[in-house]
């Protein structure tokens, strides 16, 4: 009977074996244009590099783009804590209703916002993939910012919500300090935002974004010497507030004549840059390379301290920059590639990733969620709605006629950059809808033709009635399949549009 057992086992851990590696490079507050690889197609479907491509250096970047496939247009939240939630189920923020970034020790639902936002975040009854994978026979592990709920709560922990292990990641939305010396917050600087976990490095030169690769580094090595497949949730602090110059780069930047928060902010994106470097040397030199799909990934638009949240500056030419309601905002880089790519890998055979493309069909964070399922060959849960579809096919450089070309995003909160508002796109067109709850003035649409016009520099919701009407009309639609929550007026009452 032991035996029988034993054989039921092996096989078990053989067919797990058999399946790709997974790595979510994921990085916090790297927009579109934070980057040296241009992503931004014109209207011929040519990728065009910009000025600010060319102030940033992120070389493995570019390397990871030429052996994969970017996408031209990638769409996440305006703030970390719903997208990083709708990564984890596959839900537009309107369906699971964090709609806010989540503060740590309180409800910050702000004056007009609705009551029953889910300001807990992900908790233990969500089934959030990285669960699946655990019970697919994955090592599921975490490395870095988490943010998937508050103090308190489930999902402080990502140990609760599938991950076997986590490391430096609890509530909090961003460190205390990059700098080892400061104890990344716990010895100087806000002590409130420490990074937990890394006191090994306390006292140390070492950079934050460092201490967080060669921890990963260490699990890949150890899950590959073991042969259990993994999924890497390879979450930087970076390149978060606070501006603190990653000193190894700085050099790169400070005859350019711009400011130290800039020359600080492209200091920890190259840092950043180096951290994936780092890790593909480490699949390479553990011989895994081949069997490891990487997606790189932006949770929400740029923050880069270039200008203010509704020009054009921060994420030029693109408007607006993370927290606001136009492109620059919501875009974010994507990029998916085997880390090595090789024509005759069975696994590769199976998931086939174009190499040196750019995909223009556009894609979403709520699909990295069917996307990893289908990489690792697990059904969907049974009653779990999804709003993303598996990128399979544009992965693979193909169209992919049943992906939806809508994206709603919604933010029902005040006291930021933007205040409550949803933006809804539909191929071509796009409708900002500002619902004005504190004040006197009425609701109010503006209308962008994104082909024409994809820098929003002119609203012509006055001159197009009718298509304002019509957006307006799906938008609502997508509000009320999603089950949103909205503002809520001086009465008491919701806002619905």
């Amino acid at each position: 009977m032991f035996g029988a057992c034993m054989a039921v086992w092996q096989c078990g851990a053989l067919h797990a074996q058999d399946r790709p590696n997974i790595i979510l490079f994921l990085v916090d507050d790297m927009g579109v244009m934070d980057t040296s690889v241009p992503f931004l197609a014109d209207k011929d479907g040519e990728v065009r590099l910009h000025p600010l491509n060319k102030w940033y250096r992120t070389h493995n970047m570019e390397r990871l783009a030429e052996q994969g496939i970017r996408f031209s247009t990638f769409y996440a939240q305006s703030v970390s804590s719903p997208s990083r939630t709708s990564i984890l189920t596959g839900q537009n923020a309107a369906r699971h209703r964090t709609t806010n970034w989540i503060d740590s020790e309180r409800n910050n639902r702000t004056a007009h916002g609705p009551h029953e936002w889910n300001w807990e975040g992900i908790d233990s009854t969500m089934p959030v993939y990285p669960k699946l994978l655990q019970k697919a026979g994955y090592r599921t592990i975490h490395v870095g910012k988490a943010h998937f709920g508050c103090r308190g709560s489930e999902g402080e922990d990502p140990k609760n919500i599938g991950f076997d292990i986590n490391i430096g990641g609890n509530s909090i939305g961003q460190p205390g300090s990059y700098y080892g010396k400061w104890g990344y917050g716990k010895i100087r600087g806000n002590k409130a935002r420490a990074v937990p976990g890394l006191d090994k490095y306390h006292d140390t030169d070492t950079f934050l974004t460092d201490a967080l690769t060669m921890e990963a580094a260490r699990q890949i090595r150890q899950a590959a010497e073991e042969g259990i497949p993994f999924y890497l949730n390879m979450s930087h602090y970076a390149v978060h507030q606070p501006f603190e110059a990653d000193e190894r780069f700085t050099e790169h930047y400070e005859n350019s004549g711009k400011d130290l928060p800039a020359v600080a902010f492209a200091s920890l994106v190259e840092g950043m840059d180096k951290s994936l470097g780092d890790l593909m040397k480490t699949l390479e030199e553990t011989g895994i390379a081949e069997n490891t799909i990487i997606l790189f990934l932006g949770d929400n638009g740029g923050d880069a301290p270039l200008g203010g949240a509704a020009d054009h500056a921060s994420s030029a030419p693109l408007r607006g920059k993370k927290g606001s309601e136009y492109e620059g905002g919501v875009r974010v880089p994507f990029i998916a590639s085997w880390a090595k790519p090789d024509a005759g890998n069975r696994l590769q055979k199976k998931f086939p990733i174009a190499q040196g493309r750019v995909q223009l069909q556009q894609g979403t964070i709520m699909d990295i969620y069917p996307t990893i399922l289908s990489m690792a060959g697990i059904k969907k849960p049974k009653g779990h709605t999804l709003d993303g579809r598996s990128l399979k096919r544009l992965m693979a450089g193909k169209q992919d006629s049943r992906h939806r070309d809508d994206f709603l995003m919604h933010f029902p909160h005040g006291e930021h950059r933007a205040n409550y508002f949803t933006t809804y796109r539909k191929g071509d067109w796009k409708l900002i809808y500002y619902y004005n709850p504190g004040t006197t003035g009425i609701p109010s649409c503006k209308l962008y033709n994104l082909k024409e016009d994809p820098y929003e520099t002119t609203d012509i919701a006055n001159t197009h009635p009718r298509q304002t009407a019509m957006l307006l009309k799906m938008m609502k639609e997508r509000l009320v399949e999603e089950n949103a929550l909205y503002p809520i007026d001086k009465d008491g009452r919701e806002c619905r549009p």
